[in-house]
């Protein structure tokens, strides 16, 4: 039974809540809502991406902002009988009997939405590297994607500015636009001698200096202050964040999480408690982009779609990711 805790409760039962209205979340609603599943997504219209004004990979959308993105997509799902919105901060999500009870909080306005299944789909925090200015060129020419983003910035000086054990790696994908790269550990980043020779035969430089800010002007970057007063000529930077799931409404649900602290999966998007499944940058590792995570949603509300069919048919059991 439900305290009162002073919060609007809905009276409908919907078949799905998304919690998240990325390109996962809105992938996995079109393809519910137009298998006639009652889907409301909620969303607090905070995304990460906000800062990016071009998104690159997203077949017959290259180029578009991703606010356009999510903007169109909205659209298309207002056509359809079983769509519902609610932009909203979810601030708790519990299992009541058969159901899932969603909180949300609008300014003063709680409410409480009642669904048999939900997807989360609330994607990541990015945590940068503390460089005061990086900020001032987020999203022009300084990026965090290089899958995304690596075309723009072709045959330029570029930065990989990174405190995490894989830039070896993310300086060798920057390595297919360009062949004047350095890479920024800022003191903290590992790079191993092994790793830094094996840089260097693509004529990769490392910096291992801590840094002290990046510099620009008008026109973007212009280049990398270390913390003893050197500044590098770079006209494009990649930073390495260390991205932190947006999980903290879910605790209650005792998910199991991966080595790598995001929520562990099938295949399908199946978490460990059944009627729980993760969408996009919530459980995918890979490349953080928008097509990935849009393409996960698409076979998330396939599975669960299949797993509400298989419960009201035939009364088989829920299924759910078996952690090893």
């Amino acid at each position: 039974m439900i305290e009162d805790t002073g919060a609007t409760n809905s009276t409908e039962l919907y078949d799905v809540a998304i919690i998240g209205a990325g390109p996962g979340g809105l992938s996995a609603a079109l393809n519910l809502v137009r298998a006639r599943r009652r889907t409301i997504v909620i969303d607090s219209n905070r995304p990460r991406n906000a800062a990016t004004f071009h998104s690159h990979g997203f077949i017959t959308r290259d180029g578009v902002s991703p606010l356009e993105l999510r903007r169109l997509a909205r659209e298309e799902l207002e056509e359809y009988l079983h769509y519902e919105f609610h932009q909203a901060v979810a601030t708790s999500v519990t299992r009541v009997g058969d159901a899932f009870e969603v909180s949300t909080k609008a300014g003063l306005e709680k409410s409480i939405h009642r669904a048999r299944t939900v997807v989360i789909s609330t994607g990541t925090t990015e945590v940068m590297p503390n460089l005061p200015t990086l900020r001032a060129f987020y999203g022009t020419s300084i990026h965090s994607c290089i899958e995304c983003d690596g075309y723009e910035e072709r045959d330029k000086p570029i930065a990989v500015i990174g405190e995490t054990g894989d830039l070896l790696d993310r300086a060798l994908l920057a390595s297919q636009w360009s062949d004047d790269i350095i890479v920024f550990t800022n003191g903290v980043g590992a790079v191993s001698e092994a790793d830094e020779a094996s840089l260097g035969a693509y004529g990769i430089r490392v910096d291992r200096r801590v840094l002290q800010d990046v510099v620009g002007d008008r026109t973007g970057l212009t280049g990398i202050l270390t913390a003893d007063g050197e500044t590098i000529p770079r006209t494009a930077a990649f930073v390495r964040p260390v991205y932190e799931p947006r999980l903290e409404y879910a605790a209650s649900l005792g998910l199991e999480r991966a080595a790598d602290g995001f929520l562990a999966v099938d295949s399908e998007g199946r978490t460990s408690v059944p009627g729980v499944y993760a969408a996009g940058d919530s459980a995918t590792p890979g490349p953080r982009q928008l097509i990935v995570a849009a393409g996960q949603g698409a076979r998330v509300a396939s599975a669960l779609g299949l797993d509400l069919v298989r419960a009201e048919a035939v009364d088989l059991p829920p299924r759910a990711l078996t952690v090893k």
